[in-house]
């Protein structure tokens, strides 16, 4: 029987007993064992059978360690000859566990000297990574000291296998160009027209670069989307990011409404993975070459690209929040550099930024004429004139003076006014209204504030109600809200106009658009709702409060939000601000000139050696971790160490700041350090390159 079995089995190849001779149940496991045998012979003599045709595979593996950011080599096998394209997802052995990673090319030699592995398969059909990108990606990453696989999460969405099935049909009808109507949305401006035709003609004119600012009431989805038309009509491709999903969705429907329904898709979070998917598709096959999206649209693999363009890039969304912290605008000017494409950086705001692109000359300015400028919206600030101050000798220290009181008034007669006030809620902060001594909570001493009409104080901290609560300082019992959010501020207007209807938008209730019916719209900062045929009148309320933020772009914000809601309203409507007249930022309001006040903060910010003159760089962590990257950091000569400060956490920061020419040597410094510090295993440091915010 021995023998037998020895016998069988030798002839067979297959190690172990003849099944035959075994009891039904171990027969069966026998059996599934030398089958999976079989098969995984099989598999090895496969794949030690490679490509014949350049037979090594260049892979980005999704490696989160910095020191691991670089190609490896893998021998294709023959299985997969046709499938390994550069683009594809694939699956590979790294580090004793199966990885994802992207193909970047195929190769007829590789530098390795040992046995390569063979991938292990290919996920899809689809080529989603492009050169063009991958370059990007590795762009974006040294500039800002990242990885390129943190890029790519960014640039590809996670695959959807049944959407990926699916064929990208073509549009219906070819794209409409409507020359006329183009030239119609661009006349207000000095130099539209010959924007247009130099879009309309990229191959032959060149690509021009523009700062755009245009006037108060202009209707800007629609520009941008003839701009597109333009650049399509020449046969290149276009790009336009756009801070949030209503921006998208405005931005959307004008390009559907000039181009034609089905020649572009709008990229969001929002569309859920198999729609985000299906998009990404339609424009890395090259079905659609349109895009319109929020900040992650910056990295799209549009074919042929032609146009670039970021509206309100002051907005602090277009700033990615995941490492390694790209803004949308860099990126998009960095592509612009690379496929030489047209630039345009527009808003009714201006940033230091933009106008450093202008100082420079790498853009032109692209702005509305001062004739239209006049004749859109008169902005005022409440109690400026000596006779305003005669007829209202206390609106100085009203919150809503008389003047504003009567400019609302006579814009309910028209039409939907809009109330714009910085902070949410009902009274965000409150005090004795004896001593004006701060209110706190009597638990853990957190700033008490209301939550409605009818509610005791609450601790904004720990949520205890403080019911009877009394003044530490003097021992009083009454309250005063020197800060009123949006809730209250709808109810005094309540009072102040009963028989119109109050609204408001603001965090979780965000109105897109309102009729054109009399009603006061009370809205917080990005939350203003789009008035049907604009607003009859627009309010700005609590002024000092975006000012008195303790930020470096403080006044540039402030302006910003003001002049997006101003640019809401209709032609010859009227803006109040209730502020101090003499703020630089306040007459650049009134006379609507954000890029003179931009230009007066790039001198500010030369002399402070600050962005975007210099290249600046904090670096995060705890002080134990801090010291050790400041001791392996090699920065450049020039480059300047401030602090550690304490931040939050029990962390600290530290700033390094360089002159611009030399931003490119910090950040390789900092890639370096963090390559460096993932060898050794170290703790982890937050490096953020020029952070929007300090």
């Amino acid at each position: 029987m021995a023998g037998r079995g020895s016998s069988s089995s030798g002839g067979t190849g297959d190690a172990g007993p003849d099944p035959e001779l075994l009891p039904g149940l171990v027969r069966q496991e026998v059996r599934v064992s030398q089958a999976r045998a079989r098969e995984t012979r099989a598999r090895k003599a496969a794949a030690a059978a490679t490509a014949e045709v350049d037979p090594v595979a260049r892979v980005l593996v999704d490696a989160p360690l910095a020191h691991l950011d670089r190609d490896f080599d893998y021998s294709v096998p023959a299985s997969m000859d046709q499938a390994a394209r550069p683009g594809v997802r694939v699956k590979v052995r790294f580090a004793g566990h199966e990885a994802d990673g992207y193909v970047l090319e195929r190769t007829a030699t590789s530098a390795h000297g040992g046995t390569l592995t063979p991938l292990r398969r290919v996920v899809g059909a689809e080529s989603v990574l492009s050169p063009v990108v991958a370059g990007l990606a590795a762009e974006v990453a040294e500039r800002y000291a990242g990885t390129r696989a943190d890029v790519l999460r960014l640039a590809v969405p996670p695959r959807h296998a049944a959407a990926e099935k699916q064929p990208t049909a073509p549009a219906a009808e070819p794209a409409r160009w409507d020359a006329a109507a183009a030239a119609a949305a661009w006349a207000d401006h000095d130099t539209g027209e010959a924007f247009l035709r130099h879009l309309r003609h990229l191959r032959e004119a060149g690509a021009p670069r523009a700062a755009w600012h245009p006037a108060p009431g202009t209707d800007w989805p629609r520009s941008l989307a003839h701009a597109a038309a333009a650049t399509l009509a020449g046969g290149r491709g276009s790009l336009l990011c756009v801070p949030d999903g209503r921006d998208v969705a405005r931005v959307s429907a004008a390009l559907e409404d000039v181009l034609g329904p089905g020649h572009h898709v709008a990229l969001t979070a929002e569309a859920g993975p198999a729609a985000r998917y299906r998009d990404f598709l339609a424009v890395s096959r090259g079905v659609r070459r349109v895009v319109v999206g929020t900040r992650a649209a910056a990295l799209a693999p549009v074919h042929d690209l032609g146009l670039v363009a970021v509206w309100d890039d002051g907005d602090d969304l277009l700033a990615e929040p995941r490492a390694p912290y790209p803004h949308a605008r860099e990126v998009l000017l960095l592509r612009a550099a690379r496929e030489g494409t047209a630039a345009l950086v527009g808003g009714f705001g201006a940033t230091a930024e933009a106008a450093y692109l202008l100082r420079t000359g790498w853009a032109r300015p692209l702005r509305a004429t001062r004739a239209t400028v006049r004749d859109r919206v008169r902005v005022e600030v409440a109690g400026a004139t000596d006779l305003a101050r005669e007829r209202d000798p206390h609106g100085r220290g009203a919150r809503v003076p008389a003047a504003a009181h009567a400019v609302l008034r006579a814009g309910l007669e028209q039409g939907p006014v809009l109330v714009q006030t910085p902070r949410r809620g009902y009274a965000a902060a409150l005090a004795c209204d004896r001593c004006r001594t701060p209110c706190r909570c009597p638990r853990c001493t957190g700033p008490l504030a209301l939550v409605g009409p009818l509610e005791p104080p609450v601790c904004r901290w720990c949520a205890t109600p403080a019911q009877a609560w009394s003044c530490p300082e003097c021992g009083g019992h009454g309250l005063r809200a020197p800060v009123v959010g949006d809730v209250r501020t709808a109810e005094e207007l309540g009072r102040a106009f009963p028989r119109a209807r109050v609204r408001t938008s603001a965090g979780d209730r965000v109105l897109p658009h309102v009729d054109a019916t009399p009603q006061v719209v009370v809205a917080t900062p990005g939350a203003e709702p789009v008035a049907e045929g604009g607003y009859a009148a627009v309010l700005l309320l609590d002024a000092w409060l975006l000012l008195d933020r303790v930020d470096l772009r403080a006044e540039e914000e402030a302006l910003r939000r003001w002049s997006n809601a101003v640019a809401l309203a209709r032609p010859g409507a009227r803006a109040v601000v209730v502020a101090d007249p003499a703020h630089p930022a306040v007459q650049a309001l009134v006379r609507w000139d954000q890029p003179g006040h931009a230009e007066r903060e790039v001198d500010q910010r030369r002399a402070a050696h600050l962005p975007p003159s210099s290249r600046l760089a904090s670096l995060t962590a705890e002080p134990g971790a801090l010291d050790d990257a400041l001791t392996l950091l090699a920065p450049p000569g020039s480059a300047e160490v401030l602090g550690p400060a304490p931040v939050a956490d029990g962390r600290e920061r530290v700033v390094v700041r360089v002159p611009r020419g030399e931003g490119a040597a910090l950040s390789r410094a900092l890639g370096e350090l963090q390559r460096v510090r993932s060898a050794r295993k170290l703790d982890p440091v937050r490096v953020q390159v020029d952070p929007p915010t300090l």
